[in-house]
Formats: structure tokens, sequence, C-alpha cells
């Protein structure tokens, strides 16, 4: 297919495709999909080989959010049964760090709801921040507190922190469907923030709420001009007691477009396969490995993921091997910036979540997938709670 040799080559000269490419890859057939992924599977591989970079989150604050993203169990008006706590001491904090390192994690990322942090609360992530490098030699650690104020990320930098993550999740078009108590330009304001402070910036959507094609496209476009390091995908979890509870848009294989595409569009960066892959992606989980190079470990903020055991096993039975913590994650013209990295995480902020609903465009051609509220499970374990986490 000529598209997919003009990707593949675009990829590896990190030359941007055109919009009406990135559309072509979410348009694609079925009987191309294979395709598709062998193709941005050597761009891929290119930039990466064959190593995943395994995250691992810790929900530091639990629910209780007065922001009110449709998308978010832990959104102001949510009557999801999740775990509700306030602020993990330093060294709870620390041991549920070390059972996702233990497991094979590079990146602990540091969640919390809520607005913004404090500076009271950066000072408490500051001290969890030590304890966990303490500990942990070799472990990265990013941080997801929301809109940072003023010096608030040149702190958390001054505290060991190495990345900061604050996902665009959507396009500016729509943004103000999904979320009324902040902007679009709040969160370019934060991920600047991060990236003026010399922190990793990662930044990354939410797909599943029905959005059309082109505000995928926007967003990963938006994403590619502010240059992270790393750019999450979450798939939405439809948690009962939200606002898009009922949504289930997605299908395996539009999983699969959308990773394509977003690693055309972002060839040289970290993709991480964040929220929801268990639930949307399922038994086509390996596939998604030729796409993304980064994956989440066990659990989620506030619903529960794949068997940690489980990932390791899927890691190696479909070729490829964990990066080690003396590995380099990003191609040398991007790691060779520090920890900038020449532009940055859940995707820390991995929020079971995503899209849009009633935006204006061309509809997703993909046919709606069965809802399989059976895979939603909401945590009961690790953080917050007496029982062993799951990594």
């Amino acid at each position: 297919m000529d598209l997919l040799n003009t990707l593949v080559d675009k990829g590896l000269r990190r030359e941007l495709p055109t919009r009406d490419e990135a559309l072509a890859v979410l348009a694609t057939s079925d009987d191309d999909l294979l395709d598709v992924v062998a193709a941005a599977g050597k761009v891929r591989r290119h930039w990466f080989g064959r190593r995943v970079k395994l995250n691992y989150l810790v929900n530091l604050k639990s629910g209780l959010c007065p922001e009110d993203c449709s998308y978010c169990s832990q959104r102001l008006g949510s009557t999801a049964g999740i775990l509700k706590y306030t602020w993990l001491k330093p060294g709870q904090a620390s041991d549920a760090a070390a059972a996702g390192v233990a497991g094979g994690a590079k990146r602990v990322c540091l969640v919390a709801s809520g607005r913004g942090p404090t500076d009271k609360d950066v000072d408490r992530v500051s001290e969890t921040i030590k304890a966990i490098k303490d500990n942990n030699e070799g472990v990265e650690v990013c941080a997801c507190l929301g809109l940072l104020s003023e010096g608030q990320a040149e702190r958390l930098r001054e505290a060991g922190a190495d990345a900061y993550n604050h996902n665009l999740n959507t396009s500016e078009a729509t943004y103000g469907e999904i979320t009324t108590t902040h902007t679009y330009e709040d969160r370019v304001d934060t991920v600047q923030k991060a990236h003026a402070a010399g922190l990793s910036a990662c930044s990354g959507l939410i797909a599943g709420m029905g959005e059309t094609d082109e505000d995928l496209v926007d967003v990963v476009f938006s994403l590619r001009e502010l240059d992270p390091d790393s750019v999450p995908v979450n798939f939405l979890i439809p948690f009962e007691g939200t606002p898009l509870g009922k949504e289930w848009n997605l299908t395996p294989q539009r999983c699969l477009r959308i990773l394509a595409m977003t690693r055309f569009v972002c060839p040289d960066v970290e993709v991480r396969i964040a929220g929801g892959r268990e639930v949307h992606l399922r038994t086509m989980q390996p596939l998604a490995l030729h796409l993304a190079n980064s994956i989440f470990l066990g659990d989620y903020l506030t619903s529960e993921g794949q068997a940690g055991k489980a990932d390791l096993e899927m890691i190696a039975d479909a070729g490829f091997e964990v990066e080690g913590t003396d590995q380099v994650t990003l191609p040398e013209h991007r790691a060779s910036g520090g920890c900038g990295g020449g532009g940055e995480d859940g995707g820390c902020g991995s929020q079971e979540s995503g899209g849009v609903c009633g935006s204006a465009g061309t509809a997703a051609p993909a046919r709606a997938d069965e809802a399989r509220t059976d895979l939603v499970a909401v945590r009961r374990r690790g953080a917050g709670t007496d029982l062993a986490p799951n990594a």
C-alpha cells in the first residue's frame, strides 16, 4: 500500500505526515489492519528496538476531585464505587512503588486527584519522591498532580522528579464538551511549565467517547507540536456512575489503528498504552506492542488491570523484552537533551477515560463495540488498602 510505504519513510526521517495521511490510517479496513500494524511496527523498532518500558501507578490520593471531567471515576458528582482516601504518607507510597519496581517497572508515576497541588502538597510529594528514590536505585519518578502554579514544576524537579504528566485528552475544539471546570489552554500551560523546568514532559490522549477521526488527529497533531517525550494513549473505561459510563465505541481493531496513527505522527516518542487496554484490546494486546514501546504494569488508578505476571508473560511471548533501568528509553537525539529530551507521561494520568461526545466532523467508521462491563473492575487492592498490590 503506497500510503503505508510513505508513512514508514516519513517515520524513519521524523517527518510529520499530512492530516489526510493520518486520517487515512484511521479509515483503513480490517483486511488491511495487519499491514498497518506491520508498517507502524517498522517505525517503532527503528527508534526503540524490541524494548518495552514498564511503568507503575501509585494513586497518592483517590477520589473526591472538584473537577468535572466526564470520563473520570474520581470526578465531582461521580457515584462510581471507587476507593476514596486522602494522601498516602511517603513511606506508604514508597512501599507501594517498591512492588512495581520489583515487578520490573522502570518508572513510578505518582498521581493525585484534584485541580492542582497546593505548595504544601508539593512539599508532601517531594518527601515521597525522596523516599522512593532512596529505596529504589535507578527508578524514574513522574508526578501527575493536575494544573501547576508558577514555580511548582521547578520545586518538583529539585526534589528529584524526572517527569511530569498532564494529558490534553482530546481536541481543543471539543474540550469544553468533556470538562467545564478548566480549559484546554490550562492543560497546555501546565505541559509547557514542565518543559521549562527541565522535566521530561508527558502528555497524551483518551479515545473511546464516540469522538471523530478528526478529533483524534487534531489532538495527536497538537501533541506533536507540544513535543512531549512520552505520549500515553488511554482507552475509555466506562465507569457506571460517570456521564460517559454508557459509552462503548471501541473495537480492538480501532484501538490498533489509533495507536498506529499516533506512532506515525510521533515516531521517535515513547508511545504508552495506558488505561483501558485490557477492556478494549483484550486478546489483541500483544499486537499493540508492535506499535507502542511502553505500558503500565498491573492496576490503574481506580480500576484493576491485567495481572502483572500476565503482562510480563505477554511481553516475552510476543518476542519483546522489558527495558532495564540501565537502558535509555529515548533515541539519542532526544535523550541527549537531558530529562527534557528535546521536547515528555499513565501519560501517568491514566484516567480510565477519555474522548468526546457529540463532536463535529465525520463520525468514526468503526462499529460500536460490545459492552464488556464484566471487564471493568474497581481497584480494591494496593495503595490505600491493606491488600497486596498487583505488580
